[in-house]
């Protein structure tokens, strides 16, 4: 009711105003949870900015036809904005490897949260995102990844020798200290793979989806970290709204605060929502006969070692990268977190 009060006195007595709209590409499915969520978020927003401000939301696919082309529909205008998940743009922007979490990074939903509205890396990331003609409005939470896997992993040691689909870059990297073959599959491809047997375990979202596309019917075993860890190398998976420049600063800052404060809102409703799925997905996989096995506080840390020179190494690739790594090492390193020390980054 607030946020629709708020946008009928965007409006101000007597005014007629007509309505800017956003063309806004997701890159969820239609018909999953994840674009329905969108989709009932991107229908409010026209009552709650009184009528200033539509977003007319389209599925993976729909106007821009991959990545790439999404990338650069939103920066040449055919699109207004878009939904991806982060890391899609490591190859464009290398600093967005550090806007979604990576191995033995923050592992918390919160710990995010607190970076980017508390700590200054909002600001740092809308910065970067100006260099190439886009507005980062704020992250959304969405979840895990976790790994499926057809063989029991009770420790790092257990991972020597096995061949696992898993995401590239930095991910792909520290798997490979450990004996890990990686390789690298469209979602697409993993049923059959894992089917097959041509790759013993493979990681993909988080366990509602994972259930959908049918991963206890090829797999015995989910790979978790410690409790209260889902995963070790990619906890928290962020997608984000990502307008043009030219769209953002075509609106009034009524209107703009207005956008900031609907994604804090969504990104809270798109997780929880996210997170209820995961609960009956966990207990359709635990029917099914799957197991989940769970490596120790120890693995976890004999993990960040390992992944520690792997992420300066990313990091100093580009000036952008390392300022986001070190608003992050400053959190970390802080005791109210702990997860480094400066013993652990002596040298980088």
């Amino acid at each position: 009711m607030g946020a629709t009060l708020a946008g009928a006195m965007l409006m101000g007595a007597g005014q007629v105003q007509a309505a800017t709209t956003w063309k806004i590409q997701s890159t969820w499915d239609a018909g999953t949870v994840g674009y329905t969520l969108f989709e009932e978020w991107c229908k409010s927003i026209e009552a709650k900015s009184g009528g200033e401000l539509k977003f007319q939301c389209f599925p993976a696919k729909a106007v821009a036809a991959d990545n790439n082309a999404l990338f650069d529909a939103v920066r040449n205008g055919v699109l207004q904005g878009m939904n991806p998940f982060t890391l899609y743009w490591a190859g464009k922007i290398p600093a967005s490897v550090f806007l979604s979490s990576y191995p033995a990074g923050p592992d918390q939903p919160h710990q995010w949260d607190t970076m980017f509205y508390s700590m200054g890396m909002l600001e740092k990331t809308r910065e970067i995102y100006k260099k190439f003609g886009l507005f980062y409005v704020g992250p959304i939470q969405h979840d895990a990844n976790i790994i499926h896997s057809k063989q029991p992993v009770n420790s790092l040691d257990d991972l020597k020798g096995m061949k696992i689909r898993v995401p590239g870059g930095m991910v792909a990297e520290v798997f490979q200290q450990f004996g890990v073959s990686t390789v690298s599959l469209p979602g697409s491809d993993i049923f059959p793979a894992l089917e097959k047997g041509t790759i013993d375990a493979a990681d993909f979202v988080g366990p509602a989806v994972n259930y959908e596309l049918g991963f206890s019917q090829v797999t015995d075993y989910i790979i978790f970290g410690p409790p209260g860890v889902m995963s070790i190398y990619q906890p928290v998976d962020l997608m984000d709204l990502t307008v043009s420049l030219r769209a953002w600063n075509s609106i009034s800052p009524e209107l703009q605060q207005l956008v900031e404060d609907e994604v804090r809102i969504y990104s809270q409703k798109h997780y929880l929502a996210i997170q209820a799925r995961n609960i009956e997905a966990m207990e359709k996989f635990k029917a099914d006969g799957d197991t989940v096995t769970r490596l120790s506080q120890e693995d976890l840390e004999t993990w960040r070692k390992a992944a520690i020179p792997i992420w300066f190494n990313w990091a100093n690739k580009n000036d952008d990268a390392r300022a986001i790594l070190d608003i992050q090492l400053k959190y970390m390193m802080n005791d109210t977190v702990g997860y480094i020390t400066e013993e652990d980054i002596k040298g980088f």
